[in-house]
This record gives C-alpha cells, sequence and structure tokens, in this order.
C-alpha cells in the first residue's frame, strides 16, 4: 500500500512539474507576443499620420488615446482577473489585442483612428495586467525570482515586432497585408499556449462570493510600490522621448544617428532583463532595486552632464541594464503584498506606471523649458536616487 501511495506521489508530482513547464513557456510567450503586438504598431504610425494628413500636434493628441486606453481598462481587468482567472483574461483579451492593428489599418478619420487608439491601449493594458499576475502565481510555484527573465522576452518581442513590421512594409505589400500577416502570427501564438496557462490562476471558485468591483485609489504599501514605478517608467518614458533630442542638441549628433541613444538603452535593457532573474537570485530583490536604480541614476547624470559623444551613449547603456529590473521586482512585490489579491495588486501599480510613462515626459519637458534639457534629466536621476533609498518596500 505504501509503494502505491508513493508510486501515485511520483505520478501526481511528475504531472505538477510538466503543468508548470507548460505555463512557464506559455507565460513567456504571452509576454513575447505581448511586446510583438506593441511595437508592431509603431512603423504604422506614420502611414496613419500621411493618409488621415495629420501634423505633428494632431497625430500627438490622436497617440494619447493610446496609453488612456490603457490606464482606463487597468483596474477593471484587475477585478476581472481576479473574479474569472488570468487564463480567461489573456485568451479573450489576446484575441481581441489581435483585431485591433488591421483595424487601425483601415481607419477612415481622426476620430476613428482615436477610437481605435484606445481600443488597442485597453486590450494591451488587459493583456499586460493578467499576465504579470499570471507570472506571479508562475513564480510563486517555481519558488525561485522568473520575473525579470519574462520582461526581458517583452523587450525582445518589441524589438522583433518593429523589425518584422518594417521588413513587411519594406517588402512592398499593402499595409492591411502586413497588419493581417502579423495578427496571424499572435492568434496561432495565442491559440497554441491557450491550454498551457494554469487553470487555478487565482480565480475566485464562487463567482457569489466574488468582491464586486469598486475602483479604489491605492494606499499603504501599494501606493508605495506604485510610485516608484510611476518614477521608473518615468525614467524610461524619458529615454523613448528625450534621447534622441539630448544626443542632437548638446551632443552633436546628426539628426540621422540621433536614434542611437535609444537603441542601445533598449538593447541594454533587453540584455538585463534576460539575465536578471539570476541577478536577483544572487543579490536578492532589494539589493537589485537597489543597485539597478542607483546604477540608472548614475547613466543619467552621465549622459546629461559629461559632454562627450561616447558618455553619453555609454550613459544610456547603464540606464538600461539598471532599470531593466526595477519594474519586474516591483510587480513580483506587488503580486506578494498580504491582504490583496495580485491582479488588483498589480492593476494599481501598472496604472500608475503608465501614468508615469504618459505624463513623466511632458513633465520633464516643463522643467527643460525652465531650466535645460541635461538639468530636467539630472530631476530623473534624483528621482531614481529615492527609488533606490525605499527598495526595502520588495523585500519578501
Amino acid at each position: 500500500m505504501n509503494i502505491e501511495v508513493l508510486a501515485e506521489t511520483a505520478v501526481d508530482d511528475v504531472e505538477s512539474r510538466a503543468t508548470l513547464d507548460k505555463a512557464m513557456r506559455a507565460t513567456r510567450m504571452i509576454f513575447l507576443v505581448s511586446g510583438f503586438a506593441m511595437a508592431s504598431w509603431a512603423p504604422m504610425v506614420p502611414y496613419s499620420k500621411a493618409r488621415l494628413h495629420l501634423d505633428d500636434a494632431d497625430l500627438g493628441l490622436v497617440l494619447l488615446a493610446f496609453g488612456g486606453g490603457s490606464m482606463l481598462s487597468m483596474p477593471v481587468i484587475g477585478w476581472l482577473a481576479s473574479r474569472y482567472g488570468n487564463r480567461r483574461v489573456i485568451s479573450y483579451a489576446g484575441a481581441l489585442m489581435g483585431v485591433a492593428l488591421p483595424m487601425l489599418a483601415l481607419v477612415p478619420t481622426t476620430a476613428w483612428l482615436a477610437i481605435g487608439l484606445l481600443y488597442f491601449g485597453a486590450m494591451l493594458g488587459a493583456v499586460d495586467v493578467a499576465m504579470n499576475a499570471h507570472a506571479v502565481d508562475v513564480e510563486r510555484l517555481k519558488g525561485h525570482a522568473v520575473m525579470s527573465g519574462f520582461h526581458g522576452l517583452f523587450s525582445l518581442g518589441g524589438l522583433a515586432g518593429a523589425a518584422a513590421m518594417s521588413a513587411l512594409l519594406a517588402s512592398g505589400l499593402p499595409l492591411l497585408a502586413c497588419a493581417l500577416l502579423v495578427s496571424l502570427v499572435i492568434a496561432v501564438i495565442l491559440i497554441s499556449q491557450q491550454a498551457s496557462f494554469l487553470r487555478t490562476a487565482r480565480a475566485t471558485s464562487d463567482a457569489s462570493s466574488a468582491p464586486s468591483f469598486v475602483f479604489r485609489l491605492p494606499r499603504g504599501l501599494l501606493l508605495l510600490v506604485g510610485a516608484l514605478c510611476f518614477v521608473s517608467f518615468l525614467a524610461e518614458g524619458s529615454m523613448l522621448d528625450w534621447s534622441a533630442l539630448l544626443l542632437r542638441e548638446f551632443h552633436g549628433y546628426s539628426a540621422a544617428s540621433a536614434g542611437l541613444g535609444y537603441a542601445c538603452f533598449s538593447v541594454a535593457m533587453a540584455i538585463g532583463r534576460l539575465s536578471g532573474d539570476r541577478l536577483v537570485a544572487r543579490l536578492g530583490s532589494v539589493w537589485t532595486v537597489r543597485a539597478g536604480a542607483t546604477l540608472a541614476a548614475a547613466g543619467f547624470l552621465v549622459s546629461a552632464l559629461l559632454p562627450w559623444q561616447t558618455t553619453a551613449l555609454l550613459g544610456f547603456v547603464l540606464v538600461g541594464l539598471g532599470a531593466a529590473n526595477v519594474v519586474p521586482v516591483m510587480f513580483s512585490a506587488a503580486g506578494r503584498l498580504p491582504n490583496a489579491l495580485p491582479a488588483v495588486s498589480i492593476a494599481a501599480v501598472t496604472t500608475l506606471g503608465y501614468a508615469g510613462l504618459l505624463l513623466g515626459p511632458a513633465l520633464i519637458g516643463f522643467v527643460a523649458h525652465a531650466t535645460n534639457l541635461p538639468t530636467a534629466l539630472a530631476v530623473v536621476a534624483a528621482l531614481l536616487l529615492l527609488v533606490a533609498a525605499s527598495a526595502k518596500v520588495v523585500r519578501r
């Protein structure tokens, strides 16, 4: 009898490991495909601008709908994922996300473009919350850090999505055909991985006892983690919106080569995240955030305050390496907060993070207007040092 029990336990252990391995693979793929889908939109922007005859100001206003859709959907998605499970939200929102790109290729007016971007942002935000909550569940079952690796695959997906869409457009295919091909890739990946997501993704088993949706502002530790995410996303957004201008106006780069700064940052961040799980295992969560935020702050100061061209690019590399694992560790910390559902907590900190991504570059612009851009980026460095000083919040 004891032998039979041991045999059944061994079989259960093997099945559990196999299920977890499949869930790991599915989580990696959804992070990859999310980055792939988001970045595929970037090469389509000039086509939409030309087709709808938009000037820069009009385009800037329309693009706000993308981030706005994400921020509006996240609090609701946190509740839905907690009630119905991350697996369902990822499956449905992922399918709806894939429809957005062909729709954006067809929109006939500026108003419809704004609606399409609002929809696309909402679906991406839904996938973002559910996949991070699912990643927290996988990390908990694995028993060691895996979140940075997932975010590294998101970065790789972003590089792949931009490159793939650019290559398709360069081949001469119509914009709609390119968007449909990208959507087909997204659909194939989602369908192939759907059954591998964890079924017990912290969904409430009894729908009647599930909490009703009520929007509440985060507070306590959740608010602190969200504020730190705000700063971290602000730093990433400043790289996207201000790095080329810094190289062009303060370091003498040509307009054609000013994009090298963001490329250096992006590659360094991808490398940092793909190696981040080993770093967290060696240093621990607190020191990963502390050292990473400090290194990113140093990178901003090197880029902003030293006059040489090579040091500017070196600074962007330091920012990418330093900031790479701060947000993944923060998301893991949010998912472990006591007396809170992981999906709801992650929705709150992600919403605050996206606020930093959207509002941060504008705030930097105001500071730069009052002083200059290097000074404004030095302020970002000071905020990152505050993140480093607050790193104990992520302690397990």
